[in-house]
């Protein structure tokens, strides 16, 4: 049964997406997102991309609302996906920087108590699940199953050495819930095989549904299926081969992306499914992977490691061809998404639900965005370094032991003229607002037991 609050929360999204007058008010909708992994702004052809083609990327986006000036909550994989999950800056949970296999190269470990997403969907009736990959514990208590997820089929771990041995550093943390699995395949086919399995059981079940379906393609190491590269080399021979490898990597991933909508579509669901496509952080340079028009790439806190692609779709609900230029963060998913099932949010998160965009309104674009990565190895000695954007202004480090950048993101939107020597005021201002931020997070214990995986001599 439909709460009286998730009846009001659509009784009052409806009238404003095009829903007639005496239409049926639907029940709480199914809430999926699809969250690839260092894909880059500039790698889907819906942003011009004029190499790589993702129809069904772009699909979404035709079919629903493109939210072009979006940003993930990290430049590296762990901070985002724990921001994602609970709606809060990632060192305020305890992860600020990559949680590793390896304990002695960890810098994160999320905060046992703290509601994820799972947590508070599942309060309202919802059957949770993750496919893919996780990437916020390998032991208990961070584990899916134990921290909301009914159902997990997928990779524990931080990548894959291979996408086809499905192993790191020789373990396996292959695992169908808490059992270990050694499925045969490559790993972008499996978890949409697994998802497609899912949304056929689904669409018998009585309970609406919340799937994270987590893939680890695009991410290192580059490993298209031949077909694919042989298809890309055809069509475009001119390509280095180290850029060819990776547009055949997206494209593999886009084509499985189709099947999931198909999936949608045949199980019957497609007008009850709310769908998210987003990315946890810009594409890596290094990989020939590509964030134009945006300035570096993974790791930097410049536009090129923030910047992700973002559209949702829900047919008959959201009108096609909607466009956004609101800037906010992947993590505003969180109340979105417990706002649409009629679920209220917990009392302390940073993220901002985008529901008034979604049913044709507007939010302001004043808010703070904060961004921190801790890291070790000798460029960045287990330190930290933040970014912050606020009123059109950017201030940022790209490692802890670089100076200040500043830059005026609306007149200078490439990141070209450093003024920090320039604008003290400016300058100040910002400073004293992430110092703000830094000491929330710095309340926070983020130290990864060292029980928790197996020290690597890789």
């Amino acid at each position: 049964m439909m709460s009286k609050l998730s009846r009001a929360v659509f009784a009052s999204l409806l009238p404003c997406v095009g829903i007639g007058v005496g239409a049926t008010v639907p029940s709480q909708p199914n809430l999926l997102v699809i969250y690839a992994d260092d894909l880059g702004y500039g790698d889907v052809s819906i942003h011009g991309a004029e190499d790589v083609f993702t129809p069904n990327i772009d699909r979404m986006a035709k079919e629903g609302m493109l939210f072009s000036a979006m940003r993930a909550n990290c430049t590296v994989c762990s901070p985002s996906r724990a921001a994602l999950l609970t709606g809060r800056y990632a060192d305020r949970v305890g992860v600020p920087g990559v949680i590793r296999t390896d304990p002695a190269d960890s810098w994160g470990f999320l905060a046992p108590g703290v509601p994820t997403l799972a947590d508070e969907l599942g309060k309202v009736g919802y059957h949770t699940a993750i496919i893919g990959k996780w990437h916020l514990g390998l032991e208990a208590p961070n584990t899916p199953n134990k921290r909301g997820f009914q159902h997990f089929h997928g990779f524990l771990g931080d990548m894959m050495d291979s996408y086809t041995t499905h192993r790191r550093h020789g373990e396996n943390y292959m695992r169908l819930n808490e059992k270990k699995i050694d499925p045969q395949g490559h790993a972008t086919e499996l978890f949409t095989e697994w998802a497609c399995d899912y949304l056929e059981d689904q669409s018998e079940a009585s309970k609406p549904f919340f799937l994270y379906l987590a893939y680890n393609a695009p991410h290192f190491p580059i490993e298209p299926p031949e077909a694919w590269l042989e298809k890309v080399r055809d069509r475009e021979p001119e390509l280095d081969e180290k850029r060819a490898m990776n547009v055949a990597f997206v494209e593999h991933l886009d084509d499985c992306i189709g099947k999931v909508l198909t999936a949608i579509k045949s199980a019957g669901l497609e007008e009850d499914t709310i769908v998210v496509f987003t990315s946890d952080n810009g594409g890596a340079l290094h990989y020939a992977q590509n964030n134009d028009p945006w300035r570096g790439g993974k790791q930097e806190h410049y536009d090129g490691g923030l910047r992700v692609p973002f559209a949702v779709r829900w047919p008959g609900k959201i009108p096609a061809g909607g466009e956004s230029n609101y800037q906010g963060l992947v993590f505003d998913l969180f109340p979105t998404f417990l706002e649409l099932a009629g679920a209220e949010a917990p009392a302390r998160i940073d993220a901002v639900s985008l529901v008034p965009i979604l049913r044709g309104g507007e939010l302001p674009n004043s808010r703070e965005l904060y961004f921190v990565r801790r890291e070790g190895g000798r460029r960045y000695g287990g330190k930290s370094y933040e970014a912050i954007i606020h009123d059109g202004w950017k201030l940022m480090q790209n490692d802890p032991f670089s100076p200040l950048e500043l830059y005026h993101l609306e007149k200078d939107p490439e990141e070209k003229v450093d003024l920090a020597g320039s604008n003290q005021a400016k300058l100040g201002d910002l400073t004293d607002r992430l110092r703000k931020h830094i000491q929330m997070g710095g309340v926070v214990p983020w130290g990864q037991p060292r029980s928790e995986g197996k020290e690597s001599s890789h």
